[in-house]
């Protein structure tokens, strides 16, 4: 069995879908063997000061990182930013944007889920949200909850043994909320080359997270990311099946950009989702010495 020690896509409870903290993020990964790690949170950067003075405690080499929502040509992506100045206000100010994009967003989302006929109540929602940001993963949680809609059919595939109760909160979130779903509601996001442009101009590079999920059925748009500046992939990630993880190994190498692996973690909305399990297939020395020649380590 292949030495897992390399985990670089995770989230804290800075993330609205995130559960630990970031104290309790690297303990965790200290005891799952995790000797390189990065916390990406959702467009934000506040566990980077916490978890970096920790993981130094502990042996592990930390890399500053973020997870930024953007679009390319329509498509909704996620692209990492590694080795971030993270003091630059400009990333407080993207937070503060989407934040508050994201809370006008949550009331036309339980407006669009009741339509679906349920009756959910505002008060609900507010007891899984710390911020007022009702995400899909949360309405997930109220419904699968609620004794009222204990035999509902539109549940019962997240309910135990049906065909997506693996991570039933977040497979509720892709199935219902996603980009082109029924309770989908649009927050504007940095283009893809401003989101690069932001990495850059503060020394990081930019990563593709998870295109499996993102690029579903037009994965040649790849090729036109890396052109305009796009500088690595996220090629083995917790969502991507066989052929996936070795398209997009394949596109990194053939791209000479930067192959990297992430689980993907959040704890309890993605509970079949493991620190340390990216579904890598290659020595991830190899994605060490990556690190290493792009001065991330």
């Amino acid at each position: 069995m292949m030495n897992k020690f390399i985990d670089l896509h995770m989230h804290s409870m800075y993330s609205d879908d995130g559960e630990f903290t970031p104290t309790q993020l690297v303990v965790k990964c200290h005891e799952a063997g995790i000797t390189i790690m990065a916390i990406a949170d959702h467009n934000s950067v506040k566990a980077i000061d916490e978890a970096k003075k920790v993981a130094e405690e502990y042996g592990i080499r930390y890399i500053h990182a973020i997870e930024i929502d953007c679009t390319y040509n329509g498509i909704n992506l996620h692209v990492l930013g590694y080795g971030i100045d993270h003091k630059n206000p400009i990333f407080n100010e993207l937070e503060e944007n989407i934040l508050k994009q994201e809370l006008s967003c949550s009331e036309e989302k339980l407006k669009l889920t009741n339509q679906l006929g349920f009756e959910l109540d505002k008060s609900q929602l507010d007891k899984l949200s710390a911020n007022g940001v009702y995400t899909g993963e949360m309405f997930a949680e109220a419904l699968l909850n609620d004794p009222r809609y204990q035999d509902h059919p539109l549940l019962k595939p997240y309910r135990e043994n049906g065909e997506r109760s693996d991570n039933p909160y977040v497979n509720f979130y892709w199935d219902y909320y996603a980009q082109g779903k029924p309770c989908y509601t649009e927050v504007v996001f940095p283009s893809l080359k401003e989101t690069i442009k932001i990495i850059n101009d503060n020394g990081g590079i930019a990563v593709l997270a998870h295109p499996g999920n993102n690029l579903k059925g037009q994965f040649e748009v790849f090729d036109e990311m890396v052109k305009i500046g796009l500088q690595g992939v996220e090629a083995f990630s917790n969502y991507h099946d066989e052929a996936t993880v070795n398209y997009f190994l394949q596109k990194g190498r053939e791209h000479q950009v930067l192959i990297t692996c992430g689980s993907d973690y959040h704890g309890k909305t993605k509970p079949a989702i493991e620190l340390g399990e990216t579904r890598c297939t290659i020595d991830e020395h190899e994605i060490e010495a990556q690190l290493k020649k792009y001065h991330l380590i």
